[in-house]
């Protein structure tokens, strides 16, 4: 990764906030977010809301975790090699679990029944995944962080720092890092939060028509992984558009949340 950032404070913290809500903007951070707000709305509708924050403040925490250990060091360092496999395969498996779970849902669920991603904590991961409780949910923003990138990313900013005000401006850098991924993240766990919720007069379409949505971008991003992973030389090109990635996630659940209102809207029996 190559960067060039500022060698004053206020400028660095302003370039690190930036970076935190671009990279909370990630399309894996929004696809798994939306699907961890929608498998807590209706059961645990005040959850739902902090999915995104809770998500952030876990991977933010790893960050900066990171950003202070970094700094502390001071050195030559790099991130180690195994960290970009473990991430990429954390990112790729969650995201297929959830995506199947979504469109399982769909399809067991009885045309009279609102639907409910209940597979996501049984069948596909398990106790230790079973994302409704605050803790598991900041865990699995925790598990997200372990890639190559974030961790690159956070040393740089970091190194950067500790020319500046020591380790403890790094520690600084990490959470204004954080701030920015609460905010991207936060929104749009809000946001998903606040769609479901005015679905619910309209629930028995609205309800599948967003898992449907869920499901298959889950699974869309989860196949991104896989090609990024296998074969990153036909990505290279477009690593700038992961920003661009984000806000198309985001306005295809807008898009998906439309036509289930329309679909749900009483229809006047013709004369």
């Amino acid at each position: 990764m190559t960067l060039a950032l500022p060698q004053d404070a206020l400028g660095l913290m302003l370039i690190v906030l930036v970076l935190g809500v671009k990279h909370g903007m990630d399309p894996d951070h929004l696809a798994t977010i939306d699907g961890l707000t929608r498998f807590n709305a209706l059961t645990r509708p005040r959850l739902a809301r902090w999915a995104g924050f809770l998500f952030s403040l876990g991977h933010g925490a790893v960050v900066t975790l990171v950003a202070a250990l970094v700094g502390m060091m001071a050195s030559d360092w790099a991130a180690p090699p195994w960290l970009e496999h473990l991430g990429a395969w954390i990112s790729i498996l969650f995201l297929t679990a959830l995506g199947f779970a979504n469109l399982r849902a769909v399809l067991r669920t009885p045309a009279d029944r609102v639907v409910l991603a209940a597979g996501l904590k049984s069948r596909w991961l398990g106790k230790l995944a079973e994302a409704s409780h605050p803790v598991v949910i900041a865990s699995i923003g925790a598990a997200f962080a372990l890639s190559f990138d974030t961790w690159s990313q956070a040393a740089l900013f970091s190194l950067t720092a500790s020319h500046i005000g020591g380790w403890p401006f790094s520690l600084v850098l990490g959470l204004v890092f954080m701030a920015g991924m609460l905010f991207a993240d936060g929104v749009n766990g809000l946001w998903v939060a606040r769609l479901l919720r005015r679905a619910d007069r309209r629930a028995l379409i609205a309800s599948r028509v967003m898992s449907l949505t869920i499901g298959f971008l889950s699974l869309g991003v989860a196949a991104l992984g896989l090609v990024r992973y296998f074969v990153p030389e036909r990505v290279a090109a477009g690593e700038g558009a992961g920003l661009l990635m984000g806000l198309g996630v985001m306005a295809v659940i807008l898009a998906c949340f439309a036509l289930a209102m329309h679909l749900a809207r009483p229809r006047e029996l013709a004369p």
